[in-house]
């Protein structure tokens, strides 16, 4: 009887060591639920007029890009887009950078008038969302940037 305990005690401590490296690599909860927000992801919604400079390097895709909202806003001017509506809150929630393109989103060509002075990015193009410049990964079809109201 005594064999059995040990037996039984050696098999759960050995599968609680290998249980916990599984649990390591569990999600640190990236703004789901309340608690430790140590974890949480910042998320990129629609946050108004955002005029400072849109830099950043993704390293994941070896581009970089900076344009600012002035910039955009400037050439959505200068080319007569303007007037959008925004788009839904339901839809507008589910556009963020880093996310594949929500299905059923309503995505517009950029005119040529603007398209021609925006960077150009091999792999990636420019859309129109609602009142915002998307650019995106044409293989994934995941967004990879996003200025807000330029076309208002």
């Amino acid at each position: 009887m005594r064999r059995f305990t040990q037996v039984c005690n050696a098999v759960l401590v050995i599968t609680g060591l290998l249980a916990v490296p599984v649990s390591s690599y569990a999600d640190p909860g990236n703004g789901k639920g309340h608690g430790n927000p140590h974890g949480q992801s910042k998320k990129q919604g629609h946050k108004g007029n955002e005029k400072e400079s849109r830099e950043f390097a993704d390293s994941g895709n070896g581009i970089s890009l900076t344009l600012t909202y002035g910039d955009a806003r400037k050439l959505a001017l200068g080319s007569g887009l303007t007037g959008y509506s925004t788009l839904p809150p339901g839809i507008a929630k589910n556009l963020a950078r880093g996310k594949p393109l929500p299905l059923g989103i309503a995505k517009k060509a950029v005119p040529a008038s603007m398209l021609s002075q925006l960077p150009n990015y091999p792999g990636y193009e420019w859309r129109i969302a609602g009142n915002d410049l998307v650019l995106i990964a044409l293989s994934t079809a995941i967004v990879t940037e996003i200025i807000n109201n330029v076309f208002d």
